[in-house]
């Protein structure tokens, strides 16, 4: 496991080193660039609104049939502002008075590419354009594709487009919200309701009139459309099988069947409510009665109160009886234009009694309330299954006089015009690149010719991800908790599987675990270092005291020698010189059975006295003296005893 992390760690060493290596050169080149910044500086204030990298713009051309176009390049020819004022509002803002520019984005230019920007506030817009020709909804799919930019954001406002139905009085300078359309789409916002409407008018093919079908609001959040600042390439698509779809920045964010995802539906119900019928008067739709047979119990009292004085509550020594709780403030002063006739008398403001900021409490003291053990409240009989339910009534179905089966909503009618007629309280709001075709392959090339650009420029010009973090987090604070711990999380696993551990002394003298088994092997090999400690503290001694008793026993040995010898000499006299070496045998064998004698009986001491508690290596010591040293084995034994 240690052999892991010593390879986890070197590889963390390494990487750092590579990036330390790399920011190194980063900033080689940053220094350069900055003496480039230095030198050029001037020019740079002058080019400060070029975008980053070098786009050369074309104006976008289509590449097969179209039934309009639009790049706003050469301005607003073509395009008609209305004259006319809204119905039924105030005529200081029927007017449509709004005003309309034809330029440049501000952030993220391409230059050459201008657009139509919506440029007053809280003021209705409107301008309208004819097609190149009409679209007849026939066996033909219908794109519709343009681009939106709220430069500023958006507050309340609408960037929508109406493709105006077909007419024979179409007039383009009385265009306003109540003129005829056949399609409406596009962003719309006000408050926190994000919108991307789609919206056709469908012709009851009974009655003749025009009723408004909604799409079903996409499933996306739409919010980042709305707020980035980018633009966006709004797309919609309706083909001939009854199926539609909605892309922001050719993405889908809605798609549907114009016969089952619209709000109302396009063809009614069969059957219908019959708005004749009436509810009977005995009809029964409670499901819960009470039950009749149920009584109040005799002792349910109903009169309790639900709180009641605590009979227990004692008041705390220390209460101020004769203290209000509010004084008049000692330290106010009557203004000096204040007048008692017109604003009365005139009377300090009240402020809490000092005196009842150490006091338990000031003023009449009044028993706390408890609840009331013997409440139950009003009495009221349990509730029971209704024997005579009868369900919930409804109206009987009749025949829909009005239904009708429109199997294709999709032949709409003929749209001739498109127009923008809209009102909103955030200015500069930017339109560009329009086109309606059928072809799916034309608008995905007119659009990489113009928002493809403008996609480019604006991924080149955008901040760095350390500047797109402190961004987020100025807008949401708590992300700097998870950047905190994002940065500190390695940190903290680098510290402790990377630092060196702490070393420990060779011999750790703690406290032996009780619960750990020791084995028979280990034990004696404790006791065999311990007795050698013992061995080697006595020898000294043993030492010392074998000398004194060699001398002892030679001295001894010589007595008894020589007081041998002289009796021998006596009767040696007597006997003659025949047995002086027979005498001699004798003396040596009576010395060897001696010191036998001697040997023996110091071995059945020691035999005697010993017990459980001698140690191994002690018998193993005297059994190895035995061979050649037998005599001091036992001494040694003897002193140890001692």
């Amino acid at each position: 496991m240690h052999f892991q992390w010593d390879w986890l760690c070197l590889g963390v060493l390494l990487i750092s080193s590579v990036t330390a290596e790399t920011e190194n050169e980063e900033n080689l080149d940053a220094d350069v660039e900055v003496e480039d910044f230095d030198m050029q500086s001037q020019e740079t204030e002058v080019d400060r609104d070029k975008p980053s990298i070098e786009v050369v713009y074309q104006t976008p051309k289509p590449t097969g049939e179209v039934y309009f176009t639009e790049t706003f390049d050469g301005g607003l020819s073509g395009w008609v502002l209305s004259k006319t004022k809204k119905e039924d509002i105030d005529d200081n803002i029927a007017k449509y008075d709004g005003r309309w520019e034809v330029e440049e984005l501000k952030e993220n230019t391409v230059p050459g590419d201008r657009g139509l920007v919506l440029k007053s506030v809280a003021k209705h817009h409107a301008i309208s354009a004819m097609l190149t020709k009409p679209f007849i909804f026939d066996d033909k799919p219908l794109i519709v594709q343009y681009e939106v930019n709220f430069q500023k954001g958006i507050d309340c406002g609408g960037a929508y487009i109406k493709l105006l139905s077909s007419s024979d009085d179409l007039n383009l300078e009385y265009f306003f919200d109540r003129t005829p359309y056949t399609i409406m789409f596009g962003p719309d916002k006000c408050g926190e309701d994000y919108k991307l409407h789609f919206i056709f008018r469908h012709k009851n093919p009974k009655t003749g009139e025009y009723d408004e079908k909604h799409a079903e609001r996409p499933d996306v959040d739409l919010k980042k459309f709305y707020l980035d600042k980018k633009t966006h390439l709004y797309t919609l698509v309706l083909k001939p099988d009854d199926t539609f779809e909605m892309l922001i920045d050719q993405t889908v964010v809605s798609k549907g069947s114009l016969l089952e995802n619209m709000v109302p539906p396009v063809n009614p119900s069969k059957e219908i409510e019959d708005p004749s019928d009436k509810k009977p008067d005995d009809w029964d739709e409670r499901p819960k009665i009470p039950d009749p047979n149920a009584v109040k119990p005799d002792d349910w009292d109903e009169d309790e109160p639900s709180k009641i004085e605590d009979p227990d509550a004692v008041k705390p020594e220390g209460w101020l009886d004769d203290e209000p709780e509010y004084v008049p403030d000692p330290n106010a002063k009557k203004p000096k234009d204040w007048d008692e006739e017109m604003d009365g008398e005139w009377e300090a403001p009240q402020i809490p009694n000092p005196k009842c900021e150490t006091a338990p409490g000031c003023g009449e003291w009044v028993r706390p309330m408890k609840n009331n053990p013997r409440y139950k409240g009003k009495w009221r009989a349990p509730m029971i299954d209704n024997p005579n339910y009868q369900g919930i009534w409804s109206p009987r179905k009749i025949p829909n006089p009005d239904y009708f089966e429109d199997l294709h909503p999709f032949k709409m009618t003929t749209v001739s015009a498109i127009g923008l007629e809209l009102w909103s309280m955030t200015s500069d709001i930017y339109f560009d690149n329009f086109i309606i075709c059928s072809e799916k392959e034309v608008a995905d090339h007119w659009a990489a010719d113009g928002w493809g650009l403008k996609k480019l420029v604006a991924s080149a010009n955008e901040p760095g991800m350390f500047s797109q973090l402190v961004t987020a987090a100025e807008d949401h604070p708590w992300l700097w908790v998870l950047y905190i711990l994002t940065l500190a999380l390695p940190v903290g696993l680098g510290v402790l599987f990377c630092w060196p551990a702490k070393k420990t002394d060779e011999y750790d003298f703690k406290k032996p675990d009780v619960s750990k088994q020791i084995r028979k092997g280990e034990l004696k090999q404790e006791r065999e270092e311990f007795e050698d400690d013992e061995i080697d503290e006595e020898k000294e001694n043993e030492d010392t005291a074998e000398d004194e008793r060699r001398e002892m026993e030679e001295t001894k040995r010589e007595f008894l020698k020589d007081t041998k010898k002289m009796g021998r000499e006596a009767s040696l006299s007597d006997e003659g010189e025949g047995g002086e070496d027979l005498d001699d045998d004798e003396e040596e064998n009576e010395v060897a059975d001696e010191e036998e004698n001697e040997v023996a009986d110091a071995t059945q001491e020691e035999g005697g006295m010993s017990n459980k508690s001698d140690s191994e290596d002690e018998k193993k010591e005297a059994d190895e003296g035995t061979g050649d040293h037998p005599l001091r084995s036992v001494r040694k034994r003897r002193v140890r005893k001692d």
